[in-house]
């Protein structure tokens, strides 16, 4: 049974923002201020807010999919898409497998590739179940339910490799150069997972390099499929339940190592990253930080140089 859609975020033009809020005033939406918004409104159990930034739309709560279906898309944004994938994304629905990655962007962990194949029913089945990109979803709990929901789909054939950070600095020493060392990964991922769909005419991932980067990195097995990279590659389911097999993996490494250490190691590269490496660094020097830590950041110099 599909699951309901309770979430749901589009662009939106300024004149048709004003559409909107009248439409929700003749509705007796009840309004509220709410930061970086031009309004917010609610009804019921039913949430709609437009934001300055885009401008762009989120609709939240149990009576989202009735309300995108019958009144935003028809009233306001004059197109229909939600239920309608297979016509405005029909390559979405085609076999092919989707590639993404986690942890890229945050100075503790791992990185971690993942690669997932799907066809028109694989497709159709996680995009009723919610699945979307791992970044709109803040709850770690949530990850791990899409990843399990994911996993037990009929017909998917998944691939995960997690580089923790002793074998990512070493690699990055050989590559020394983030791209190459992502392209690696990435034609990893597509050799793998030919091994159980010799049959798969084409890989997507997001634009991370030169494709000719990924070709040269590919194997006698990867050579002869179709590669494609673009912007907002997680828009194809594919590549999103790549993006939430991959962020599953970091952030049970994280928890895995909080076990280990009896530490937090924090995500992304804040202060309070910096100081938890500092903490790290004093208690076992650098040796000790290249376990945890991407060392080729510059905030691994800007630790270190403290204990000069």
């Amino acid at each position: 049974m599909a699951k309901p859609l309770n979430s749901y975020t589009a662009p939106i033009g300024e004149l048709q923002a004003r559409q909107l809020r009248e439409t929700l005033e003749a509705r007796d939406f009840e309004f509220s201020d709410k930061p970086y918004a031009l309004f917010s409104a609610k009804k019921g159990k039913l949430n709609v807010t437009v934001y300055e930034k885009g401008p762009k739309v989120l609709v939240q709560g149990r009576e989202t999919e009735e309300f995108v279906k019958f009144t935003l898309e028809p009233e306001i944004l004059g197109e229909a898409k939600v239920g309608y994938e297979e016509i405005h994304q029909p390559e979405m629905f085609q076999p092919h497998f989707g590639i993404d990655e986690s942890g890229k962007g945050d100075f503790f962990g791992p990185l971690v590739i993942a690669g997932v194949y799907t066809d028109a029913d694989i497709a159709r089945t996680l995009i009723d179940a919610g699945v979307t990109d791992s970044k709109k979803v803040t709850s770690d709990a949530r990850i791990r339910s899409l990843a399990e929901i994911i996993r037990d789909t009929p017909g998917i054939v998944t691939q995960v490799v997690r580089i923790g950070p002793t074998r990512y600095n070493e690699l990055y020493g050989k590559f020394r150069n983030l791209n190459r060392l992502l392209a690696w990964g990435h034609a990893l991922i597509i050799e793998s997972l030919l091994e159980k769909r010799s049959d798969c005419p084409r890989a997507l991932s997001d634009q991370f390099a030169n494709p000719r980067e990924l070709q040269r990195a590919l194997m006698e097995k990867g050579r002869g499929i179709q590669l494609q990279q673009r912007t907002k590659a997680e828009s194809d389911v594919a590549v999103a339940a790549a993006s939430i097999l991959a962020r599953e993996s970091f952030i049970d490494w994280l928890r895995e190592a909080k076990e280990k250490l009896g530490l937090d190691l924090p995500k992304g590269a804040s202060a309070q990253v910096k100081a938890r490496g500092r903490e790290i660094a004093k208690n076992h020097g650098a040796e000790g930080l290249a376990k945890v830590a991407k060392m080729h950041f510059k905030t691994a110099a800007e630790i270190l140089s403290d204990f000069d």
